[in-house]
């Protein structure tokens, strides 16, 4: 494989894993947020996809971000008839954000990128023992 091939493929591994890891914070951060008024909705979770494309210059298939696309799933209900949000049974609708599948989400967005940057950092190894090797 091409030296560029793999710096370009991976360095669209890095992008999208970055993005990954903002959606993420983005939930976790909202995830006891409420709504301001008993009738609205909270936060709800956004979901990420990938996409594959190909790089026309250098002739290899990268990753790149999909659609950024809402969870569709039920919201948490908590009883807490004092909320300013609850509704008339005082039924508090909080977000369908669960912290710890974000968390787990998070370290294998996390992993994922640091596995782009040991192949980033490899090719530049290999460049630079080709070039030690032209030299002598």
């Amino acid at each position: 494989m091409d030296f560029l091939k793999s710096m370009a493929i991976a360095a669209s591994g890095l992008r999208v894993q970055a993005s990954r890891m903002r959606i993420i914070s983005e939930n976790i951060a909202n995830a006891d947020s409420t709504a301001s008024k008993p009738d609205s909705e909270p936060y709800r979770r956004k979901l990420l996809s990938f996409s594959s494309e190909i790089d026309r210059a250098l002739d290899a298939r990268i990753v790149s971000l999909g659609r950024v696309k809402t969870d569709t799933a039920d919201f948490r209900m908590k009883y807490e008839p004092g909320h300013p949000a609850a509704d008339a049974n005082g039924n508090v609708k909080y977000p369908n954000v669960n912290p710890l599948v974000e968390m787990t989400d998070m370290r294998e967005a996390q992993r994922s990128y640091e596995a782009n940057i040991n192949v980033i950092g490899a090719t530049r190894r290999m460049i630079q023992r080709t070039i030690d090797i032209l030299k002598a």
